[in-house]
């Protein structure tokens, strides 16, 4: 096999499964059906799979376009390989109901440490005003 630069070597992985792992933190699992040179990908038969603790849920997306400055990971799925989790898979409403208790958790333990490092007169810039620079 010859090295091919760049995005080309793609080209091997299309109608393969892969996950994507998205800078905001999603997790997408999908077919690869067409990339360019800017590593923008569109994927096919899509879900967004959700995890919190020991769960997991799938959000069926359907087709689903990828910017290329987005993709924190790309990897291929063997569809092959028996699946040997120690995950357990529940409804859509269950999972969004943990991600969103999950979130609402975390909120208060920020505001915590905010409150905290504002007591020592410390502060912590907030992650929307950190894309800016």
């Amino acid at each position: 096999m010859n090295y091919v630069p760049g995005t080309a070597s793609l080209i091997d992985d299309i109608d393969k499964k892969h996950l994507v792992l998205l800078r905001d933190g999603r997790t997408l699992i999908g077919y690869l059906r067409s990339i360019d040179q800017f590593a923008n990908l569109v994927f096919h038969q899509t879900v967004e799979r959700i995890h919190v603790g020991k769960k997991f849920g799938d959000i069926p997306r359907g087709i689903f376009i990828v910017r290329g400055e987005n993709v924190v990971l790309l990897g291929e799925i063997d569809v092959d390989k028996p699946c040997d989790t120690v995950l357990q898979q529940v409804s859509i409403e269950e999972i969004l109901e943990e991600q969103r208790l999950q979130q609402q958790a975390k909120q208060e333990t920020d505001k915590v440490k905010m409150l905290a490092l504002k007591d020592r007169g410390l502060s912590i810039p907030k992650a929307d005003n950190l894309d800016e620079y």
